[in-house]
């Protein structure tokens, strides 16, 4: 008998990623900064980390059960946005303010707007921009980082981050450049060490998840942006690149698929104002780190981004 063809609509290329395996990789990624976090910050880390992913996926549940919409929390999507919450929070922040947060980013920057693949600003950022305007004192209490003494609470000894110390021209009060590097620093709970960002990052490469053109952009722009502005300072401008949200921003928010460009130049081009927005706030604005804003302001550009950037149909001339 003949070998029967099988004929079928478009699209015949099939990807092996799936969004949950998608999801499972990043939260992988994740784990590494999560564990020096524990090492620098202590066991609180993993409670307010917890919280976040169980109200984060408690909250998608309720919506889509209240909606009788199909019910998606095991794509691990929110389970993501749990983690990366949590990530934007200083370990000795108040349990309420992860509650806030989880609900701005399921409910107000995700399930409003249709779910997974309809929001158009990044929800964990878009919490963490709301919890800055209204919890700012919270926000922006640091604890001091205690290798190995894992007990820390809400009364820890806070510190000044090392971009609030550049803002207000205390050098000499900056941590080492392996203590950026490593995380031993006060800041955020996954923001900190940037090796652990890093190696999380590699790996998402590595496994194709995302390229490296947003994070290779993203943090080229900020360098050579700040070594022109701040006085040809190269070791400055490569230390800066270790503090803040920096290489989180890089790897795990500015590669968001819903919220960023299709095409390869357009990511070039979103990582590029979103590295120049976040230099020009870290040196003229009033607020020490603009990674945040500056994702969440080139993605409301990503519309537009992706009108004028197009990828040239097979065959079709330049005319055309």
């Amino acid at each position: 008998m003949e070998k029967m063809l099988i004929v079928s609509s478009s699209p015949h290329a099939k990807a092996s990623h799936t969004t949950r395996s998608v999801m499972l990789d990043v939260i992988i990624a994740l784990m590494p900064a999560l564990l020096v976090a524990v090492y620098f910050y202590g066991l609180r880390v993993l409670w307010l980390t917890a919280i976040s992913v169980i109200c984060c996926v408690g909250f998608e549940w309720i919506w889509e059960k209240s909606f009788k919409r199909t019910i998606t929390i095991g794509d691990l999507s929110a389970v993501v946005t749990g983690i990366l919450l949590a990530y934007n929070i200083p370990a000795n922040a108040p349990t309420y303010i992860v509650v806030v947060g989880a609900f701005v980013a399921i409910i107000l920057a995700k399930q409003v707007f249709g779910g997974i693949g309809q929001n158009f600003i990044n929800p964990a950022l878009a919490a963490r921009a709301f919890l800055l305007a209204g919890y700012s004192t919270s926000m922006r209490s640091f604890m001091v980082p205690i290798p190995g003494e894992f007990v820390a609470g809400v009364d820890a000894i806070t510190s000044a981050t090392p971009l609030e110390l550049m803002k207000n021209d205390l050098m000499d009060e900056l941590p080492s450049l392996v203590d950026a590097f490593i995380g031993n620093i006060g800041g955020c709970i996954g923001e900190a060490s940037a090796i652990a960002l890093l190696i999380g990052g590699l790996y998402l490469i590595i496994r194709k998840v995302i390229t490296w053109h947003i994070p290779v952009c993203y943090l080229g722009s900020i360098f050579i942006l700040t070594t022109l502005l701040n006085g040809f300072d190269v070791y400055l401008s490569f230390y800066s690149l270790f503090l803040g949200g920096a290489m989180l921003g890089a790897f795990f928010m500015a590669t968001d698929y819903t919220t960023t460009p299709m095409t390869i130049k357009g990511q070039v081009i979103f990582a590029i104002g979103a590295g120049v927005i976040t230099t020009l706030v870290r040196l003229f604005g009033g607020y020490p780190e603009g990674v945040s804003y500056s994702i969440l302001i080139m993605n409301l550009v990503v519309p537009l981004i992706d009108k004028y950037v197009k990828v040239r149909r097979f065959g079709e001339g330049v005319k055309a």
